[in-house]
């Protein structure tokens, strides 16, 4: 079963396109979708893991010497995390990581 969301979308999509832009997107579409728990879900655990990241590689990469091999790795973890979230929320999933995940499930479901 397909659902609509606000933006006249079906969810699934509209939940990938939280994670295309990394958390920018997350939060655009926190403030845009109002009514949609599937998407406000994807929305807030994109933000919030990927500020998350974004401030590790970013903190990373300023370690002298090996920092920036760090901060390569950190990165593609990254980008390996955003197509498996953008790969489940396509499937309809709510894949949540251990703490975040649940601190944006309990946001939205409660």
């Amino acid at each position: 079963m397909t659902y609509k969301t606000s933006i006249g979308l079906n969810e699934n999509i509209v939940a990938v396109l939280c994670y295309l832009g990394f958390w920018m997107t997350g939060v655009l579409f926190l403030f845009v979708e109002k009514e949609n728990k599937f998407v406000r879900f994807h929305a807030i655990q994109s933000a919030m893991v990927f500020m998350v990241l974004t401030a590790i590689v970013f903190l990373i990469a300023w370690v002298p010497y090996v920092g920036w091999l760090l901060a390569d790795f950190a990165g593609f973890f990254s980008l390996f995390l955003w197509a498996l979230f953008m790969f489940m929320a396509w499937r309809g999933s709510r894949l949540k990581i251990p703490v975040i995940g649940r601190i944006a499930y309990n946001y939205v479901y409660q």
